[in-house]
């Protein structure tokens, strides 16, 4: 295993257009479950240019209108003129009931040991959670990094009118025995505004002072005199977002779990509801990893779980300690074995996914789809909670 090696990860703000994607489909999964707990649902878009396209299957008594949820998130990421508009821009839509995935006849909250066994998985999938000691998060500090540049460059956009909604943030972190030293690189694509735009210099020094500054100034691994910055290095980048390059949902998982540190599903996290094992799944095994972490069983952890369609319980469940585990891997999984139901419903009801949506006016599933949907700080989200810690130390 390499002790000393650079490692780079990114994030996007909510005005890319995969991330625009991602938000549309989970805003479309938030109304169905927040209006019908009990709904199935599954909404993917792809857009380009001035057209959205959706799909969504689902089966629910509910009937919404999915262009104008689009509309309402594509307005609220910022498109509303140059390049891309809300109001303007074609929405094609595939819309049917499906019949693979009944609605179901009652809550995970009401199922008795019978009713969770009952409840299989229905989709195949292997799924990896991750934490370690590199950030108070218990994430990987590059990613960490990343979406702290990504949110700075998007809340400049309110004293910086010439930034458009689409960016990118890219941190390289200098590793030494495998711990983080210092910022090799950082890099930042921000979309112009071709009206607006200052000079070249002057664009670099806005965004140092207003974007890099504020993010770095508390962070345990700041930039020196020897980490190379770039600003849109390959020229200006005027308008971008989806009159500029394509986007799609679920094309981000890197960014959406630990920014290829680690390994993880390549199943899109996002238009999927609650149901959706591919889904929860990463969560689940997040929660068991980072409750690992939490515990003192290991400095880093890596949680494997892997559900066979139509059996409940995972056929596999392994763990990955990299050396740094304080008692034998396999004692470390049956500790996690008996001290969190993976099941598929006994993950929706320790989750409480059904209700969440209702509860959360600004949207649950949609303020995941942008800065990961693991790993977050500014949501209280139950796969995050350590709340398994004492029964994995016992």
């Amino acid at each position: 295993m390499m002790r000393d090696f650079v490692f780079t990860s990114e994030s996007v703000t909510p005005g890319h257009p995969d991330k625009l994607c991602d938000r549309i489909s989970d805003a479309i999964v938030d109304r169905f479950v927040a209006l019908d707990p009990l709904a199935r649902v599954e909404a993917e878009c792809a857009v380009a240019v001035g057209t959205l396209f959706l799909a969504c299957r689902f089966a629910s008594p509910v009937r919404l209108d999915l262009p104008a949820i689009a509309r309402e998130t594509i307005a609220a990421a910022g498109y509303t003129g140059n390049g891309f508009d809300a109001a303007t821009c074609a929405v094609l839509t595939s819309v049917a009931e499906t019949t693979t995935a009944p609605r179901l006849e009652r809550d995970e909250s009401e199922l008795d040991e019978d009713g969770l066994e009952a409840v299989a998985a229905t989709h195949h999938v292997t799924a990896f959670g991750f934490a370690c000691r590199q950030t108070p998060e218990l994430m990987p500090l590059p990613i960490v990094l990343a979406h702290a540049l990504a949110r700075s460059l998007e809340r400049a956009r309110d004293e910086l009118p010439w930034l458009m909604p689409d960016g990118k943030a890219q941190v390289a972190i200098e590793y030494r025995d495998r711990r983080p030293t210092r910022v090799h690189a950082l890099a930042i694509l921000a979309a112009l505004d071709p009206d607006r735009r200052p000079k070249p210099a002057e664009i670099e020094e806005a965004l140092r002072a207003k974007v890099i500054a504020p993010c770095f100034a508390a962070a345990p691994v700041r930039p020196d005199e020897r980490t190379r910055i770039l600003v849109n290095p390959g020229g200006p980048f005027l308008v971008g977002g989806p009159a500029r390059h394509a986007g799609l949902t679920g094309r981000k998982t890197g960014i959406d779990t630990y920014g290829e540190f680690a390994r993880h599903s390549g199943a899109a996290l996002s238009g999927k509801d609650p149901g959706r094992i591919d889904r929860i799944g990463a969560y689940a095994a997040r929660w068991a990893a980072k409750n690992v972490v939490a515990a003192g069983l290991a400095e880093s952890c890596e949680v494997q779980l892997s559900w066979t369609i139509g059996l409940s319980r995972p056929v596999s469940l392994v763990v990955e300690t990299f050396g740094t585990g304080k008692i034998a891997e396999e004692e470390i999984a049956a500790r996690l074995a008996r001290a969190i139901d993976f099941r598929p419903a006994a993950i929706v009801r320790a989750f409480d996914l059904r209700r969440l949506p209702a509860r959360s006016p600004a949207g649950f599933f949609s303020r995941l789809a942008a800065y990961g949907q693991v790993g977050r700080s500014d949501l209280d989200l139950p796969w995050e909670r350590l709340d398994r810690v004492e029964a994995l130390v016992d």
